[in-house]
């Protein structure tokens, strides 16, 4: 078993326990506005980067850059929360600091990273028109069908990740018969766990899938590694066994996350002109799965659910099914890829 070697006072201070600082709590609602405003930065940087990997990639990189790409996101991930602890009694630091080592990153990334020139394309003269404001949002899946079933796979796993990953505290506080506050703990021994199984999962995955030239079949399976979980943490009546469940899991995400981005450098349309509109759009299946599946799982919830306990082994199974078929629909109809 994956022991994080923190004390309980260093996690509370960190990450609160759930149910302490609930979505409709003053203090919650008194800083909702502040976390929104970095949003819409945040949300630039990453399509922006991968619509860098898109322009100078070649086929044969693009599994292990995005597995490495991973990789990173995990360790930022965990840099992120000791810088926390060590701020967190200083507010004003703790903003101003992440704000200033993204401010960094990114004036590098501008600085040192050369782009092609693109003066010699044409561009649009035409007066711009409702329809223009429009045109950005969509596609033809007709026209670009192996982008579109891409587009649901991703959506659908990303729906079936939101299922399960949005109850995990309400999950085990049920299952181990305890309060939603005790279980913190063990909330982050599983996320110390799953931080390491995703990434050995993004870096393998990523490298196998340029190795052997293949695609679809590692999105197939971290989709069907990450059911097993689901599935394992629905019907397990003991911790090890949830543990075991969650992290598989999370090697799944690794695998799936990192070659379906290499997926997506394959399968885009209009590269050379069109690129970042595109890779813009892909990014809607990840946040309105991320968005709807939280609001119909109360519905899942209260299927067979009695006045006190709700049907969390259903909610799980339905995450596992989300995600195999995720992986089935990238398989079987995503053609130009192998």
């Amino acid at each position: 078993m994956i022991r994080l070697h923190l004390s309980q006072t260093t996690v509370d201070r960190v990450l609160p326990p759930p149910g302490l600082d609930g979505p409709t709590s003053p203090r919650t609602a008194s800083c909702q506005p502040m976390t929104f405003l970095p949003s819409p930065r945040t949300s630039r940087t990453t399509p922006e980067t991968n619509l860098a990997q898109a322009d100078r990639l070649p086929e044969e990189q693009r599994g292990k850059v995005a597995g490495l790409s991973g990789v990173v996101q995990q360790l930022a991930s965990v840099s992120g929360t000791l810088l926390a602890g060590v701020l967190v009694g200083d507010n004003l630091l703790l903003f101003l600091v992440p704000g200033a080592v993204g401010a960094v990153a990114v004036t590098l990334f501008v600085c040192l990273v050369r782009e092609p020139d693109n003066r010699h394309l044409a561009v649009e003269t035409e007066p711009f028109t409702a329809r223009d404001l429009i045109r950005p949002y969509l596609f033809s899946p007709r026209r670009d069908p192996d982008f579109a079933w891409n587009w649901l796979g991703k959506f659908l796993f990303m729906a079936g990740l939101a299922f399960s990953t949005t109850f995990t505290a309400f999950f085990l506080a049920d299952r181990l018969d305890v309060s939603v506050e005790e279980v913190a703990s063990t909330v982050a021994v599983l996320g110390a766990g799953g931080i390491v199984a995703a990434v050995l999962g993004a870096i393998g995955g990523g490298f196998l899938s340029d190795r052997l030239r293949r695609r679809r079949v590692f999105v197939l399976l971290g989709g069907c590694v990450f059911a097993a979980g689901a599935v394992i943490m629905a019907l397990s009546p003991s911790v090890p066994l949830i543990m075991a469940g969650a992290i598989l899991g999370n090697f799944g995400i690794g695998v799936f996350s990192a070659v379906d981005q290499a997926l997506l450098l394959d399968v885009l349309p209009d590269r050379d002109t069109d690129a970042g509109r595109y890779v813009g759009i892909y990014g809607f299946s990840t946040s309105i799965a991320q968005g709807t599946a939280p609001l119909i799982a109360p519905a899942v919830l209260a299927i067979g659910a009695t006045a006190t306990d709700k049907n969390y082994t259903l909610l799980y199974l339905v995450s596992a099914a989300f995600t195999l078929v995720a992986g089935l629909v990238v398989l079987l109809r995503v053609r130009s890829v192998r």
